[in-house]
């Protein structure tokens, strides 16, 4: 098993029961359980386009059996699941799910970085990480 700890945000809809149904939806997936959860963070969206809604966000400590890439794949199929649809860089989305650190690796490949390049440079990140931690 690995410990993996994953970023989950949203800024669209009913962003607490995103939140609740996409944390359902991990640690429904095969092999895997979330062990714990921070509790939840507001922020002002970081980058892409203006106007958009405040981002609700939480940090989860999971222990996996799966790989990372199948892990990355699953989480983007949860994703999909829940309606988000990929428009503009950093645009709004009904629900964000992004590896931050998986076990002891350093990844970096066309599909997957491990630790997650831009996480040192959010607090809406590094706040509920350090929580869980």
């Amino acid at each position: 098993m690995a410990v993996c700890y994953i970023g989950v945000g949203t800024n669209l809809g009913k962003r607490k029961e995103n939140i609740r149904l996409a944390i359902n939806k991990v640690n429904a997936l095969k092999n895997t359980r979330v062990l714990r959860k921070s509790k939840a963070m507001e922020s002002l969206a970081v980058g892409g386009p203006a106007g958009q809604g405040k981002f609700l966000n939480v940090a989860l400590k999971i222990d996996t059996q799966l790989p990372a890439l199948i892990l990355l794949k699953r989480l983007k199929e949860i994703e999909s699941q829940m309606g988000r649809k990929k428009t503009v860089r950093f645009g709004p989305r009904v629900i964000d799910l992004d590896i931050l650190l998986y076990a002891d690796k350093v990844i970096s490949n066309r599909k997957l970085s491990i630790p997650h390049p831009r996480m040192f440079d959010r607090d809406f990140v590094t706040k509920p990480l350090m929580e869980i931690l």
